[in-house]
């Protein structure tokens, strides 16, 4: 149903209960084939929006009770139904990917912080309902944690987004630190990139380190999956850190011994999350 993607987590891993690695799938599903609408392919912006827009209108469907006819929407009102959740947080996955396709600048943090309350926070909201644990302290751990991972992805892709044209990071930063969208076209990785760079890394730290008690908290197999991907996330920022901020030479990312790392530091979460 998808194309294949590096992924920084595995999706819907052996750590999961069971009973959720199922509608884990479905929903993957479906936000990975509609981010590719938005991003991948040779597709002009209203060829995209439009087909967003149909995958909203399956969401109708699924609303109204009325019969899918695609696979992936057929077991997506399947799934929602039988743990009932509504399709708002998958419309809300929809308005961010409608939304890179005609915005390609951030003036601020807190504007890159809007979209990803779409793009990402919807992700663990969902992730909560479907093992009902479901309160406002949870919540914000859960959104302090997706937003971090959303805004890691974007400290790991700056080479690749700005080949599309699109740079995530908040224009103001850019102003602040005088670095220009020509020297990240150009790759250049001197001192104000690498002053920016470990500015916004810190910025996720801290935004992961806020969500890092919900692992402990939720508890059980999805607690362990959760210490999997708060440890992973900031795995990725120490490698960042570790190329001195270079992203357009080496992309970081997740090898087979960092998830031996990953392991220990999850069995030993309390000590090593807050260091």
């Amino acid at each position: 149903m998808t194309n294949a993607h590096y992924e920084n987590f595995p999706i819907a891993s052996p750590l999961l209960p069971p009973e959720l690695r199922a509608p884990v799938r479905v929903i993957y599903a479906f936000a990975r084939s509609a981010d590719d609408l938005a991003d991948e392919g040779d597709a002009s912006a209203s060829e995209r929006i439009a087909a967003l827009n149909a995958y909203e209108r399956e969401l109708d469907h699924i609303d109204a009770g009325r019969a899918n006819h695609s696979e992936l929407f057929q077991q997506l009102a399947l799934t929602l139904k039988e743990h009932h959740l509504n399709t708002q947080l998958l419309r809300d996955l929809l308005s961010a990917f409608r939304q890179d396709v005609v915005k390609t600048r951030y003036a601020s943090f807190d504007e890159l912080l809007d979209y990803c309350s779409r793009s990402a926070n919807p992700v663990g909201r969902i992730m909560l309902a479907l093992s009902d644990q479901y309160s406002p302290d949870l919540l914000e751990q859960s959104d302090a944690i997706c937003s971090a991972l959303q805004l890691i992805n974007f400290w790991q892709d700056v080479a690749i987004d700005s080949e599309k044209s699109r740079i995530y990071i908040p224009q103001e930063d850019l102003a602040k630190f005088n670095v220009s969208e020509e020297s990240i076209a150009e790759g250049k990785a001197d001192h104000r990139w690498r002053a920016l760079m470990h500015y916004q890394v810190n910025r996720a730290r801290s935004l992961m380190i806020k969500g890092a008690p919900l692992a402990s908290q939720v508890g059980g197999r999805l607690g362990w999956e959760l210490r999997f991907i708060v440890h992973g996330g900031l795995r990725i920022l120490e490698k960042i850190e570790a190329v001195n901020y270079d992203v357009f030479q080496r992309r970081p990312t997740l090898k087979k011994y960092d998830w031996l790392l990953l392991g220990w530091r999850a069995v030993r979460y309390r000590s090593t999350v807050a260091a």
